[in-house]
């Protein structure tokens, strides 16, 4: 029987108390061609080559003393217990109770003693086969993995550009700008940070906080672009914005929307339970939207508009510690204030562009 180039460089580790088996095994397989073959009596010793090196096939012989196969394979199965072990188990008993244990150890097949120099062949020759399909679909399984990871990514950044875009698409509506979300994003991205939270969750207040004020796209413009002071029945209208943001974007199950949506509906809303829409108080609202409502009122006051100039960062510190523990929550004023210095420096490397007076 002519060995097939493929299996050529095959590695064969093979197990066996009697030296005698041994070498018949060894001289078979040599005259074939197989070119490297390790061989050992001490099944300890097996277990530590075979952690050590890299096999394509074990022939492994279940009656020795000390440890036997079965012993042998538990271990191998206990070191690696996802591997693909190519195991094809030597033995004298016939009876089906031992074949069944093998099988369920991990061997893949079985030569029984005395040897057929044939049927030895052409089981290796059908285990290196099957270890090669095993390796080519391993293979395939990593490449399909990777693609998977590939369109996932591309799928996060689509959704990441839509939510920017929509950012935007709200601001451009709005008599704030661009910088606003920009600034938004990144303080809230600091506070999260400084106050402990995972990075999982920083990473998603960096990309959500930017969309809290994205239902300001559903108020008519003559409230929306009012210069002056709203009366209480516009008021009413624009607080709706809260609401339309998060009708916008809830029904996803992004993590990233979804804490989108919980910024949207809660950045509006006060510690002492005197916000809007809910009126929710405390721990009931969302960190991520209490975290957005200190950094959105801080970037508010601190900015000129057309209708106002811009707040000075200590009067617009000094409000916010006038205001903690009714609309903010104290601990998160209190890391505010600690990082007060890293916020004031995102405000003062992201500026908001010169409002200049229309010509009458």
């Amino acid at each position: 029987m002519e060995l097939p180039d493929l299996y050529k460089n095959s590695r064969i580790l093979i197990v066996d108390d009697n030296a005698a088996n041994i070498f018949l095994l060894r001289e078979l397989l040599s005259d074939d061609g197989f070119e490297h073959i390790v061989t050992t009596t001490d099944p300890f010793e097996a277990i530590q080559i075979f952690k050590s090196q890299r096999f394509d096939i074990m022939l492994l012989d279940i009656q020795m003393p000390k440890l036997d196969g079965f012993g042998v394979l538990k271990s191998l199965r206990e070191y690696a217990p996802n591997d693909y072990l190519p195991v094809v188990v030597l033995t004298a008993q016939q009876d089906n109770t031992t074949r069944l244990r093998a099988l369920s150890e991990g061997a893949k097949d079985f030569l029984t003693k005395p040897f057929n120099n044939a049927e030895v062949l052409q089981r290796v020759y059908n285990l290196l086969e099957m270890r090669t399909y095993h390796s080519m679909l391993t293979d395939e399984n990593v490449y399909l993995e990777h693609l998977v990871a590939k369109r996932t990514r591309e799928i996060e950044r689509t959704r990441l550009e839509i939510i920017n875009r929509l950012s935007m698409a709200s601001e451009l509506r709005d008599t704030e700008t661009g910088q606003h979300i920009l600034r938004i994003g990144q303080t809230s991205h600091l506070l999260a940070k400084e106050l402990g939270l995972d990075d999982n969750f920083c990473k998603l207040i960096l990309h959500a906080s930017p969309m809290h004020d994205v239902g300001k796209i559903g108020i008519p413009d003559h409230i929306l672009l009012k210069p002056g002071q709203l009366d209480p029945e516009e008021l009413v209208v624009m607080k709706t914005h809260a609401q339309i943001g998060a009708d916008i974007l809830k029904g996803d199950k992004s993590p990233l929307l979804k804490m989108a949506h919980d910024i949207a509906l809660t950045h509006h809303e006060k510690w002492d339970g005197s916000g809007y829409p809910n009126g929710l108080a405390g721990q009931a609202i969302p960190i991520e939207g209490r975290i957005t409502t200190i950094c959105d009122v801080f970037d508010a006051l601190s900015s000129e508009r057309p209708y106002k100039k811009a707040w000075n960062f200590e009067d617009s510190l000094a409000y916010i510690k006038e205001n903690c523990g009714s609309h903010f929550d104290p601990e998160i004023r209190n890391q505010f204030e600690k990082s007060f210095d890293d916020i004031c420096q995102i405000k003062t490397e992201i500026p908001d562009p010169v409002f200049k007076a229309k010509k009458a």
